[in-house]
């Protein structure tokens, strides 16, 4: 059993979604036939810039929650945490990907992720400074 139990729940969770992002890119670059950059093809910019995202939030998330759970947080708030950022990552990927685009999807993913970013590092501090 790992030692951070609830963190590498949602790092599994997380990879996997990385893994289908970085399938789309993948797909879009074969379709677009464009090997290096973005080329003219919007579909493409959409996959790599839904891949690009998800890599721009994801590290700092699941090192709040690892860390979080080093100092104590009890498994309700880790996966409250946890499921926040993974539906605001799946919903945010979701809306940016699709042409033309789910603005809706897109802005609850991003609200998701920034109450997760914005509450963590606060609750960190919290269990800091008051243990």
């Amino acid at each position: 059993m790992t030692s951070l139990p609830v963190t590498s729940f949602y790092a599994a969770f997380f990879g996997l979604l990385l893994f289908a992002l970085s399938v789309q890119v993948i797909r879009a670059r074969v379709s677009a036939r464009v090997a290096i950059g973005l080329g003219d093809d919007i579909r493409l910019l959409r996959a790599s810039r839904a891949q690009g995202n998800f890599v721009e939030y994801a590290p700092m998330i699941l090192i709040l929650l690892a860390l979080l759970e080093l100092a104590g947080a009890g498994p309700f708030q880790l996966h409250a945490m946890g499921g926040l950022a993974l539906a605001g990552r799946v919903a945010h990927a979701m809306g940016i990907s699709r042409e033309p685009e789910n603005l809706k999807l897109r802005q609850l993913g991003m609200a998701l992720t920034f109450t997760v970013l914005g509450l963590a590092p606060l609750l960190l501090l919290a269990r800091i400074a008051f243990g």
